[in-house]
C-alpha cells in the first residue's frame, strides 16, 4: 500500500497554478436535466469520462469548515457514488472494497501532502442464500437482520517531500451506517446514524455511510445555460439523491503548521487497485466545479489522476476560461478581459490577507484558514457578502457555490458587479447542528403510499384485511369482496370494492 498513486499522470513542471480552481469558473456546476433521480451530472458528479463509469470510486464534493459547535476543530466531508436513487435495491450502495479513499492536507502551501488520511472499507455478508440488503426490521448497526455491512479502518499519514515519515491507524473496523432501505426496514435512521459515529483519539471523531447530497443546484446548466433563455432555473435536480459520505472532525491544532500558519489546503482523491495490485488514482477534488466546467474534455482524466503539484499544465483553462465565452454568446453578456489573473489569484493561491499561505505555490486545492471564527449567522454568499468563514475560504454546507462562482466568473472581483444565480439558495433539507451535520438520506420507502390506505396505518396490516376471503368477520364494516381464480393453477388474488385491482401477496415476506 502507498500513500501516493504510482500513476505518473500530470507530471510536469512544480506547479505554477492550476487549473483552475474554483472553479472559478466554475460556474456552473454542471449537470443535465433531471427532476427525479435519474441521470445527471453535477460538482464532480460524473464530471469526466473514465470515472462516470465508476460510481464507487467517484468524489462528488468537499467541504472544510471550522466546526461551528466546537470552534477548535475542523471538520472535513468528502462524497462518493453520486445520484443514488434511494429506492436502488437490492444492490445498495457501498464503498469499495478495493479503493484507498484519501482525505489530503497541504499545511504549508507548497502544493505538496503533509498529511494523509486513508479509509479503506470491508464488506461484509451473513446470508449469501438471499437476495435481500436486509431480512427485517433493522434496529441496530449490529442486527442480525442487517444482512450486508461495511466496516472501515483510518490510517494517518505524515510525509516529507512524498516520503512516509509515519503511519498510524487511528481506527479498526468501525462500522459503516447503512443505505436507507425504507420505513418498514429502517424504522429509526437516526439511531442508526449516531451509532455510526464512532470517538477517536485526541478529541477526534469520523463518520461513513449514506447521507443526503448536501450538494444544491439547478443542474439544467448544460442544455445551452439552462434553456437558452434562463427558462430552466430554480429547481434542486439534486433533491431526493443520495451519496456515501466520509466525515472528519480533529483538532485543529492537529493538522495546521502552526499557530502562526493556520490555513491549510485540503481535497481528496480516490485510488483504485488495477489488474497489477497497485493502486492508482483515479479521482480527485478540492473545489467545486474545476473539472466539470473548467477543463476541457481533453485534460479531465488527467486531471482526475494528477496531483496539485503538477498542475501548471491546466492554468491556461483558468487564464483563458471558456465559461464566459459561451454566457457571452448565448446571453450577450460581455466576457471580462483575460487572461483572468483574478481567478488564478483568489482560486489558486487563497485570497491574500485570508486564506492565503505564505510562499504559497498555486495548486487547485480547498484552502481554509483555521483561525477565522465560525459566523453566528452565515451568509450562503460567503466571502462575497462579507462572511469570512463561508467560501472560497474553506466550504460550509449550506455555502451557495453555484451563485459565487457564477459572480466570479462573470467579472465581480474585476468591478463587474453582478447577481447572477441558479435560483437555488438553499439545500432541500436542515444540516444538523453536530456532527457529522449531514441531512440524514433519503428513504427508499418515500412514496405515496398504497391507494386507501392513510400515512397513519401500517400498510402490510391494511391489505392483510382487505385480502380475507369473502364472508370472513372484520369490524369495519366495509369488506371488500375477495373472490379467488378458480381452476387447476390458480393464481391471481382479485380484489373487488368499488373498481377491480391487482394487489401483491403480503404474506410470508421475509420483511
Amino acid at each position: 500500500m502507498t500513500p501516493i498513486s504510482r500513476s505518473g499522470a500530470g507530471r510536469g513542471s512544480l506547479a505554477t497554478l492550476i487549473c483552475g480552481a474554483l472553479a472559478a469558473g466554475g460556474l456552473a456546476a454542471a449537470g443535465v436535466t433531471a427532476l427525479e433521480p435519474g441521470a445527471a451530472s453535477a460538482s464532480s458528479h460524473r464530471e469526466a469520462p473514465l470515472i462516470s463509469g465508476q460510481p464507487q470510486y467517484d468524489n462528488t464534493d468537499v467541504y472544510a469548515f471550522v466546526s461551528p459547535d466546537k470552534p477548535d476543530t475542523t471538520t472535513i466531508i468528502a462524497n462518493w457514488i453520486p445520484f443514488q436513487d434511494p429506492a436502488g435495491g437490492p444492490n445498495f450502495y457501498t464503498f469499495a472494497d478495493d479503493a484507498q479513499y484519501d482525505l489530503h492536507i497541504d499545511n504549508d502551501g507548497d502544493a505538496q501532502t503533509e498529511l494523509l488520511i486513508r479509509y479503506t472499507f470491508r464488506t461484509h455478508t451473513k446470508n449469501k442464500n438471499t437476495f435481500l440488503y436486509n431480512t427485517g426490521a433493522v434496529t441496530s448497526l449490529d442486527d442480525p437482520d442487517l444482512n450486508v455491512t461495511q466496516t472501515y479502518d483510518v490510517e494517518l499519514f505524515k510525509l516529507h517531500d512524498r516520503k512516509v515519515m509515519a503511519r498510524t491507524k487511528l481506527a479498526d473496523d468501525v462500522p459503516v451506517a447503512p443505505s436507507n432501505v425504507g420505513k418498514a426496514s429502517m424504522p429509526d435512521y437516526d439511531k442508526l446514524r449516531q451509532q455510526a459515529v464512532y470517538k477517536l483519539s485526541s478529541g477526534a471523531q469520523t463518520f461513513a455511510g449514506q447521507a443526503d447530497d448536501p450538494f444544491f443546484l439547478d443542474l439544467r446548466v448544460f442544455d445551452l445555460l439552462y434553456g437558452g433563455n434562463l427558462s430552466e432555473v430554480g429547481r434542486d435536480t439534486l433533491k431526493g439523491y443520495n451519496v456515501n459520505s466520509i466525515a472528519l472532525q480533529v483538532p485543529t491544532d492537529m493538522i495546521t503548521e502552526s499557530k502562526d500558519q493556520p490555513v491549510v489546503g485540503i481535497w481528496s482523491t480516490t485510488q483504485r487497485k488495477n489488474a497489477r495490485g497497485y493502486y492508482e488514482q483515479v479521482s480527485r477534488l478540492g473545489n467545486p466545479l474545476v473539472n466539470e466546467v473548467v477543463n476541457p474534455l481533453k485534460d479531465k482524466d488527467r486531471f482526475n489522476a494528477s496531483s496539485p503539484r503538477y498542475d501548471a499544465q491546466f492554468l491556461k483553462n483558468v487564464t483563458n476560461p471558456e465559461l464566459p465565452k459561451l454566457i457571452e454568446q448565448i446571453y450577450k453578456i460581455k466576457a471580462p478581459a483575460e487572461p483572468r489573473n483574478d481567478l488564478v489569484d483568489v482560486f489558486l493561491k487563497g485570497v491574500e490577507g485570508l486564506n492565503q499561505p505564505p510562499h504559497v505555490t498555486p495548486a487547485e486545492e480547498l484552502r481554509l484558514n483555521t483561525s477565522i471564527k465560525p459566523a453566528a449567522e452565515p451568509k450562503r454568499l460567503g466571502v462575497l457578502d462579507g462572511d469570512n468563514a463561508g467560501f472560497p475560504n474553506g466550504r460550509r454546507l449550506t455555502d451557495d457555490v453555484i451563485d459565487e462562482a457564477l459572480q466570479v466568473v462573470e467579472g465581480e472581483l474585476l468591478g463587474a458587479k453582478n447577481d447572477l444565480g441558479d435560483a437555488v439558495d438553499a439545500n432541500d433539507k436542515k444540516f444538523g447542528h453536530s456532527f457529522p451535520y449531514l441531512a440524514n438520506p433519503t428513504p427508499g420507502s418515500r412514496g405515496a403510499t398504497a391507494k386507501g390506505v392513510s400515512s397513519g396505518n401500517d400498510v402490510r396490516n391494511q391489505l392483510g384485511d382487505a385480502l380475507r376471503p369473502a364472508g370472513s368477520a372484520t369490524g369495519s364494516g366495509n369488506t371488500p369482496l375477495i373472490a379467488a381464480s378458480a381452476g387447476a393453477g390458480a393464481a391471481g388474488i382479485l380484489l373487488i370494492g368499488g373498481g377491480l385491482m391487482w394487489w401483491r401477496r403480503m404474506r410470508g415476506r421475509a420483511y
